[in-house]
């Protein structure tokens, strides 16, 4: 086989811009030979790629009108924002252009020529973060993911997007009577993410500490225009290479769309914390656990204001243990508060992660951040109750069984060999090479050392099993829904917190840990 390189890009570190790729020449080629004559004879196997080629065209011709239809129809209902977003995206672009250029023209005549940086252009990693915070939300939150996947992308861009922030404009969301409802309101935000920053404040009637949630302006238009962009590249994508349908990214990018506007609507964030009080209330949990007060008078759609809480993260691993004289127990105790809320509440918390999940300095659970909650009907739920309990059993089969109740197939499938696909993924999780990293830091005048832990798995690994979990849901047309996809991210997220905290615990069999079951509710 010849192989023939066609292109070849721009590479920084160890992640080529434009990915080589390859074709392959199949020749066929017969010599004859003969007295006084040398006969070459080739041949090219082209009838069967043709006809593949042929098919393919003749189904995309088919399928044109819809596609076409579908982007007029998103165009439409995305409106003007989309020819807005369009002229701020030339704007950015042309803002760090003229910067880049700047740049160049200063080391222009350098005898060493221009650095790398600047010649990989708006795609070095300074440039193109640069270009990503001008671009405002969605691409600020595309360079979270770049941050955070060290494993994916090369290591200056994972380095350079952790500068990835916004800027803090309180005063504009506030309007002008902050001064009347506020006795002071802290320029400094507590955090600051893509679409919101968290500011600390204290009230003027009442004296108590609240914090303030403002959503920054004109970021849901921002998410309706650039995320109706992604589905109509996402739509291209899939008319183009119709084995893009089979992980089905069209409706992936459908549940980001619908779950990203409902974080940038403080209404039902503010209705989710009551739901998840009123909870606590009902099933006598607010000596063990507790949520922010809403004060809703203070509060709008972009404007969230809250109790303020007192306490650490549980990978605090330092100020737990001062907290409280076994940090196991309260471990326990977020545990049966968290599993409880699967059924008892209307929506459970879906991203308990270290900064939503406090001890508190009384010594309660604090639930932090209701942006992101999960509802689960009751099929869903009993066929997870099933998964859970098979879980902790290993019993492959009951999985087997429970995921195909759960729909997550619409295909007829062999349980048995499905069976034996579930073992061999999740016995890999056992595998896993996790260690505790610990991190101190010492006071020279106290004497004092603050020490911080977390658990660090090898992201490598995680990668390969989640491709593996891709790989069955493929070859059994698997289609999990979105609740057991955050229900099993909040299982990894506890699975750290016990490493860490009560490394011999196991959470699906400990007597002490409840878990809502629909089996135990029916008897």
């Amino acid at each position: 086989m010849a192989r023939r390189w066609m292109f070849r890009g721009a590479a920084y570190g160890r992640l080529p811009m434009i990915q080589p790729f390859q074709v392959p020449v199949f020749l066929c080629t017969t010599s004859v030979l003969k007295r006084n004559n040398l006969k070459y004879a080739v041949c090219a196997r082209y009838s069967q790629s043709q006809d593949i080629f042929t098919a393919r065209i003749q189904d995309s011709i088919q399928n044109l009108p819809k596609l076409l239809e579908d982007i007029v129809q998103t165009s439409i209902s995305t409106g003007p924002r989309g020819a807005m977003r369009v002229a701020q995206g030339i704007q950015a672009f042309v803002g760090v252009g003229s910067e880049w250029l700047s740049d160049v023209s200063k080391v222009a005549n350098s005898p060493r020529g221009l650095p790398t940086e600047l010649q990989l252009g708006l795609l070095s990693p300074s440039y193109l973060r640069k270009l990503f915070e001008r671009m405002g939300a969605t691409y600020i939150k595309l360079g979270q993911f770049i941050a955070s996947a060290p494993t994916v992308f090369p290591p200056e861009y994972v380095q350079e997007f952790q500068y990835c922030f916004d800027r803090a404009i309180l005063r504009e969301e506030l309007g002008e009577q902050i001064d009347s409802v506020f006795e002071y309101v802290d320029p400094k935000p507590l955090a600051s993410a893509s679409i919101a920053q968290v500011h600390a404040a204290r009230l003027r009637d009442t004296q108590e500490d609240v914090v303030i949630k403002v959503l920054k302006p004109g970021i849901e238009d921002i998410l309706v225009a650039d995320l109706s962009f992604v589905y109509i590249v996402a739509r291209i994508l899939e008319f183009l290479s119709p084995d893009l349908s089979r992980a089905s990214l069209v409706s992936i990018v459908q549940d980001i769309r619908t779950s990203m506007l409902e974080e940038v609507d403080f209404k039902k964030e503010a209705s989710n914390v009551e739901s998840f009080r009123k909870y606590l209330e009902a099933m006598g949990l607010t000596r063990q656990a507790t949520a922010p007060v809403v004060y809703h008078q203070y509060s709008t759609k972009r404007v969230l204001t809250m109790e303020r809480l007192y306490g650490v993260p549980l990978t605090d691993l330092n100020s737990v243990n001062k907290l409280v004289p076994n940090p196991e127990t309260s471990l326990i105790t977020a545990l049966n508060v968290w599993f409880g809320s699967l059924l008892a509440c209307e929506s459970f918390h879906a991203d308990v992660h270290a900064g939503n999940l406090w001890l508190l300095q009384d010594g309660r659970i604090g639930f932090l951040d209701f942006g992101i909650v999960g509802r689960i009907s009751p099929k869903t739920w009993a066929a997870m109750d099933l998964f859970l309990g098979s879980l902790a059993t290993e019993d492959y089969e009951l999985m087997a069984s429970s995921l195909i109740d759960m729909g997550a197939t619409n295909t007829s499938v062999d349980s048995s060999t499905f069976a034996k696909d579930l073992e061999n993924i999740f016995s890999s999780i056992k595998n896993l090479d996790a260690e505790i990293t610990v991190a101190t830091a010492s006071n020279q005048r106290t004497n004092a050392t603050a020490v911080a832990a977390n658990v660090v798995v090898d992201e490598r690994q995680m990668n390969a099993l989640f491709l593996d979990l891709v790989g069955v849901s493929e070859s059994y047309g698997l289609r999990f829904p979105r609740e057991f996809a955050l229900l099993m991210k909040q299982l990894l997220y506890f699975d750290r917190y016990t490493r860490l905290l009560a490394p011999k615990l196991n959470m699906l069999r400990d007597n002490r840990i409840t878990i809502a079951s629909t089996r135990s509710r029916n008897m």
